[in-house]
């Protein structure tokens, strides 16, 4: 995961809520996307040796997630990725693009600082994210899922590169979490 604070509250958030049918593990290690897909999938071929030793079960699932931001070659660390079937969640242009999903639309181009700004305003909270941003982000997940794939729609129709901005495939993470939360 790239970011270091509300990214790791937000999927940890949805950790607790379905442990019981699911583990997930958040490496300690933050970086750029290219740095990310590395470790991704060196940890990936690392469980895979062990698996064959004996030792262990590899995850099911291994996911990188990451902000577009200007990092130099992200489009082929997002291609390395799906090489070695590593899964990718990217937000463009910051994940707080996802937070601010969860209340309004936002269909036109946002910059990072701005998303930001708006994502506190929204959630009354800094980078940090407290009890009540976290249930609140949980009751409007619905809302952000239709609104992250209304955009998807959108650049497709406009014949915008996927991932364009503003665009965000969080949903696709917290959906194996818990894919029967997803109201549609």
């Amino acid at each position: 995961m790239e970011g270091a604070r509300t990214e790791k509250d937000y999927f940890m958030h949805w950790y607790r809520l379905h442990r019981e049918r699911v583990i997930v593990a958040i490496a300690d290690f933050h970086g750029g996307p290219a740095q990310l897909v590395d470790r991704a999938v060196a940890a990936k071929k690392e469980q895979l040796y062990e698996a064959r030793r004996g030792r262990g079960r590899p995850y099911d699932e291994i996911w990188c997630v990451f902000d577009v931001d200007d990092h130099p070659n992200r489009d082929d660390a997002i291609e390395r990725a799906i090489h070695d079937g590593i899964n990718i969640a990217v937000s463009n242009p910051c994940f707080e693009l996802w937070c601010i999903l969860h209340y309004e639309d936002q269909t036109a181009y946002i910059d990072r600082r701005r998303a930001q700004r708006r994502a506190e305003e929204l959630l009354r909270c800094s980078k940090a994210l407290t009890q009540q941003a976290l249930d609140a982000l949980t009751d409007r997940y619905g809302g952000a899922v239709r609104r992250a794939v209304h955009l998807d729609e959108k650049h497709r129709k406009d014949g915008s590169p996927p991932r364009s901005n503003p665009s965000s495939d969080v949903w696709r993470v917290v959906d194996r979490i818990h894919p029967r939360h997803r109201s549609t």
